[in-house]
C-alpha cells in the first residue's frame, strides 16, 4: 500500500497517510463501509447521484462536530440529487448515538473501523493513529472525482465555500 508523507499533520506534527492516492477526474474508487444499523453500504448504493464525501478523525471532536452539523444544514438546500456522506472509524453504535444527539438527520455518517476500506482506497488513512485525514471529495452522477481538498492540519475545518462551490458546479 502507497504511503505518502508531508500532506497532514496533527497539531503540526507529520503523519503518513497509507493508501491510494485519487485525483480529480479518476474515477471514485469504490468501498464497503457500515451505516448506523450495521448494514454495509458501497459507493454504488449512490449511483447517478451528485456525493460530497466528507473524511473525519472522528464525531465526537469539536471540528467534526462543527463540520458535519455545517454539512448537515447545507445538505437542506442542496436536493434530492445530492448526498452527503461523512466517514470516520467511529463505531456505528457511537455514529447513531452522535447523530441522535446533534440532531444530525441530513447527512449519512459511515463508519470505515472495519477494513479501511475507504481510508485505503482514497488515500486517507492515517498510519500511525488509524483515523482518517480531514478531507473532501465531490464526485459527479458518473462517478468521477471532480474536487479534492485533503486539510493540511487535521485540527482545521475544510473550505466549505470551495467544496460546496465545487459541488454545486456539478449540478
Amino acid at each position: 500500500m502507497a504511503e505518502r508523507t508531508g500532506l497532514v499533520t496533527i497539531r503540526g506534527n507529520p503523519v503518513t497517510l497509507v493508501g491510494n492516492e485519487v485525483k480529480a477526474g479518476d474515477p471514485a474508487p469504490d468501498f464497503v463501509v457500515v451505516n448506523n444499523d450495521l448494514e454495509e453500504v458501497e459507493l454504488t448504493a449512490f449511483k447517478g447521484k451528485t456525493l460530497l464525501i466528507a473524511s473525519v478523525p472522528s464525531l465526537d471532536t469539536p471540528v467534526c462536530d462543527m463540520e458535519t452539523r455545517r454539512f448537515n444544514e447545507e445538505a437542506a438546500n442542496l436536493g434530492d440529487e445530492v448526498q452527503i456522506l461523512v466517514i470516520s472509524m467511529d463505531l456505528p453504535f457511537a455514529q447513531k448515538r452522535w447523530c441522535g444527539a446533534a440532531g444530525v438527520d441530513r447527512v449519512l455518517t459511515l463508519s470505515d473501523h472495519r477494513d479501511a476500506a475507504f481510508g485505503n482506497a482514497y488515500g486517507v488513512l492515517i498510519k500511525e493513529l488509524r483515523l482518517l485525514a480531514r478531507a473532501i471529495f465531490v464526485v459527479d452522477r458518473e462517478g468521477v472525482i471532480r474536487y479534492i481538498q485533503i486539510v493540511g492540519e487535521v485540527g482545521e475545518e475544510p473550505d466549505y465555500e470551495a467544496a460546496l462551490s465545487a459541488l454545486k458546479a456539478c449540478l
